[in-house]
């Protein structure tokens, strides 16, 4: 259909819909949501609990308990799983009802026009009849039919699978039949706009767009697993089945040599290789790295991909923007120098007291061309004035109605036939307007307005030696250079700098932004803004360096911007620190390489030139993260380790290539973020060194007493006891430790450093050596003493939950000691550990539990010897711990 037979057919026009009409059109249509695959019904996520070999091998030990006659065995076992698929399942409730909350922050947005008012909303509440506005970045909410289009062109790849942009034309008419990927004068939801501008009118919403039909195949993708867990999963199947090996020969020990029934050495070798299989593993990893993430989204980082909680730790390298990350993005004119060398001081609050005796026709001139090319809104709601668009555009139209100038009295004496929209490749932006009859020589001029960065529009203009902008080019004339000079000092004073010039056009106004730029200008002058430093940026740079953290400004601004900035951040001191994007561009890979590892400040950069400092980096052994906000961006996000998006002001395409996404879009909370992201790999290690070290210990154990002909030291339920109910308990509580206060002193982890690393293979090595030993040794004693072999399990077993709730201590920290942590720091750590203690003592007194796991009271001289030997483990991993230090 045409522009105007569409927008009759859905009964709306240019000005958009009304409130009122807008709420019976979502009545009537529902929102504009594709189905998505629902957090799991907690039955669904019990049921999968079920799912694991080591249940598996669990429920065969049951059935051989039934059919040597044990059921009371059987029937613990049959609790022990009931129980440990109710732990899991509430935690991956959890996990996922957190994930899906999460995800409801990123919401994709759409501007659109609504009782003649452009406005900013969630893409959820787009109707059919709904005007659009798209431009470079943006996600195209729905289907939309173009209504007006200039240059633009869209990503739709994820829709056609067409590699290449598609260019979109709103005039363009077809027949019904023509394929989706060729109908130019629709965008598609889902698709993104990666250059130009257009203006559209909604047609199709939710299930009933074009990628409605994906939905269904998109829903039932599953998520990835993280790295960690991978390989953490790969080690309990290596361990499970190096212990499978070690059961069978211990079976074989113990019924042929031992004469030990078959029966008996049956259920005990299956649960020796339970004992010694860490299973709440996963289940505690999935944990720490949940509280990670809650913890990060209450700094302000969203966590899209749950692998960037354990990356961000492990970052090395911050490739991070300046506008909007490092300062505030909140841009305002403080200088203007006119091209006769006059300058102008703007205060915040309006023109200083010189500026009104200054005026002159090029300030009001200048003040109409940044109002004409111009893509912003100031938007007044009695008093307060809300600015909409880019912060260059309305710093500019704040300026030029500081001078009574406004888009609107400009755009009624102009009025534009035409546009060439800022793209950063090109550098400027440009809009071709129509010359009131007085101010035309009938000619058929048209009068062209561009703003970009100095050089280019410099470039644009005609020079000549006397100073004035007209006549003869001259490319190294003497006014030229001037000008340069000029643009150089107001940026070396810490201003960005925009230049601005004016000129004429005859014919045909040019339509297709490829083609060459305007040229013959005349130069209007420089506008000089300042975007303050973010609260917090400088000290936030310093943490991250003293965290042995390399940290590069990358910004598309001149160099004596960037220098002006770096120094405020302590990152520079002169310009000879800062690397350009020409001089990238002359390096190669090597150059470019070396200039990575000493240089922090890059200016003029260009879109490739940050994808080439992130490969640079990853290749210098760098783990790299990269912050970005625009569809440029795109590529360094996806290429860095870590991809940090920015919430408020990014565009959807770049929030889609990352991990993370800020919602404050500050730098600060990127270090908080890794401060947290080292936590949670903390808290990882910790819980890895909790459940290794006593399993190993009691697999030790219980070896010990096959190998000395004893009684088996602990029965197969006992060992079930200990690891699913009593440590079970702590293993996950390890997961809420906080940060330790050395946390961000500390050099960032090499990214190909194992878990099990020389630390911990000592401190496991001793711990479990202690604790295997000193209870064989218990054990022993008991049964010389006269002890039965029940009432000697008896009192083991008491020692060993006793040992688990003090290496939980030793625990939470590898290098500071247990005494110097207080135990209210982890509230969840000491309710857990109480309650291990509180659930076995329940266990001598109860009649059931005396039945199944063979327990009974203690006397008191031998409960203070268990507590005694349990202390011995605290001092030994303490003389460990300075023995460490001593040597490191």
């Amino acid at each position: 259909m045409s522009v105007d037979r569409a927008l009759e057919r859905l009964d709306t026009d240019t000005t958009g819909l009304s409130s009122s009409e807008v709420e019976r059109r979502t009545g009537e249509y529902g929102p504009n949501t594709l189905p998505k695959a629902s957090p799991p019904s907690a039955l669904r996520v019990f049921a999968r609990q079920f799912r694991s070999p080591l249940i598996y091998v669990l429920a065969a030990a049951a059935l051989v308990s039934i059919s040597v006659g044990e059921r009371t065995d059987a029937g613990f076992i049959v609790v022990v799983l009931l129980a440990n698929a109710l732990v899991g399942g509430v935690q991956e409730w959890r996990a996922a009802q957190s994930t899906h909350a999460l995800q409801r922050l990123l919401r994709t947005r759409a501007t659109v026009v609504r009782d003649d008012r452009t406005v900013e909303v969630d893409s959820e509440v787009v109707v059919p009849g709904d005007i659009v506005v798209l431009e470079s970045g943006s996600a195209v909410p729905a289907d939309v039919r173009l209504i007006a289009t200039t240059g633009l062109e869209t990503d739709e790849s994820t829709l056609t699978g067409e590699s290449t942009t598609v260019e979109k034309e709103a005039t363009w008419t077809g027949a019904p039949s023509t394929p989706l990927a060729d109908r130019r004068n629709l965008a598609f939801a889902g698709t993104t706009v990666v250059r130009g501008r257009a203006r559209g009118v909604v047609v199709a919403t939710g299930e009933d767009t074009a990628v409605g039909s994906l939905a269904e195949d998109v829903s039932a993708l599953g998520e990835g697993r993280p790295p960690l867990v991978q390989r953490m999963q790969r080690f309990t199947r290596a361990l499970g089945a190096a212990v499978v090996g070690v059961s069978l020969l211990a079976i074989g020990f113990g019924v042929v040599v031992r004469g030990f029934e078959i029966s008996t050495m049956v259920l005990f070798g299956v649960a020796l290789a339970v004992a010694a299989i860490p299973e709440g593993l996963p289940v505690s990893m999935t944990v720490a790295l949940g509280v990670a993430t809650r913890r990060m989204a209450a700094l302000g980082v969203i966590v899209r991909r749950l692998v960037a909680v354990e990356g961000l730790g492990s970052c090395t390298y911050i490739a991070t923007d300046k506008t909007g990350t490092i300062t505030e993005n909140r841009l305002s004119v403080r200088r203007v120098r006119l091209p006769g060398g006059q300058t102008l001081s703007i205060g915040e609050d309006g023109e200083t007291a010189d500026t009104r005796s200054k005026r002159s026709d090029e300030l009001s001139r200048l003040a109409v061309a940044v109002s004409l090319c111009n893509e912003g809104s100031l938007v007044a709601d009695g008093e307060e004035v809300t600015r909409r668009g880019d912060p260059t555009d309305t710093a500019l139209l704040a300026f030029a109605r500081r001078f009574d100038v406004t888009a609107d009295s400009a755009s009624a004496r102009y009025p534009q036939v035409g546009t060439i929209p800022f793209e950063s490749e090109r550098g400027y932006a440009a809009t071709y307007h129509r010359v009131p009859d007085e101010e035309t020589d009938g000619d058929g001029e048209t009068l062209v307005f561009v703003k970009g960065a100095p050089e280019r529009i410099i470039d644009m203009c005609e020079w000549n030696d006397d100073g004035a902008t007209t006549g003869t080019v001259g490319t190294e004339s003497a006014a030229r250079r001037r000008a340069l000079d000029e643009a150089t000092e107001l940026a070396a004073d810490g201003y960005r700098v925009l230049a601005v010039a004016e000129g004429r056009v005859h014919g045909r106004v040019p339509d297709d932004p490829s083609l060459e730029p305007p040229s013959g200008l005349r130069l209007l002058g420089f506008v000089g803004m300042t975007d303050p430093l973010r609260s917090g940026a400088r000290a936030a740079v310093e943490s991250a360096r003293a965290a042995g953290i390399q940290v590069a400004m990358i910004t598309g601004d001149h160099p004596e911007t960037a220098l002006a900035i770096a120094r405020e951040l302590g990152m520079a001191t002169s310009l000879d620190e800062v690397v350009t994007g020409a001089e990238l561009a002359a390096m190669d890979d090597g150059e470019v390489a070396e200039t990575v590892r000493v240089t922090s400040v890059f200016a003029r950069v260009a879109p490739d030139q940050k994808l080439r400092i992130v490969a640079a980096a990853k290749t210098a052994g760098h783990f790299v993260a990269v912050t970005g906000d625009g569809v440029n961006d795109a590529p360094a996000l996806q290429a860095a380790n870590i991809g940090i998006a920015m919430g408020k002001d990014g565009t959807d395409v770049a929030r889609d290539a990352a991990e993370l996404v800020l919602s404050d879009d500050n730098f600060a909370t990127i270090v908080s973020g890794i401060e947290q992201g080292r936590v949670a790999y903390d808290n990882v290690r910790k819980v890895i060194y909790l459940l290794v070290s006593t399993n190993a210990a009691e697999v030790v154990l219980v070896l010990l007493s096959l190998a000395a002909g004893l009684p088996l030291a602990l029965t197969a339920v006992q060992l079930l006891w200990l690891n699913l109910v009593t440590e079970g308990m702590q293993d996950v509580a390890l997961g809420f430790e906080p940060k330790e206060d050395d946390v961000l002193e500390r050099p960032p982890r090499s990214p190909s450093e194992p878990i099990f690393d020389r630390l911990m293979i000592e401190r496991t090595a001793v711990s479990t050596g202690y604790i295997g030993l000193v209870g064989f040794a218990t054990f022993s004693w008991l049964l010389a003493s006269g002890a039965s072999a029940p009432e000697a399990r008896n009192g083991l077993l008491l020692l060993m939950v006793l040992f688990e709730n003090a290496q939980v201590g030793n625990s939470r920290s590898e290098t500071r000691s247990v005494f110097r942590i207080s135990p209210l720091s982890n509230p969840f750590l000491l309710a857990a550990a109480v309650g291990a203690l509180v659930v076995h003592a329940a266990a001598l007194y109860v009649p059931i539990a005396q039945s199944v796991l063979e327990t009974a009271p203690v006397s008191l001289a031998h409960l203070l010897m268990y507590f005694a030997l349990a202390g011995g483990l605290l001092v030994v991993t303490e003389l460990h711990k300075h023995w460490w230090q001593y040597r490191h």
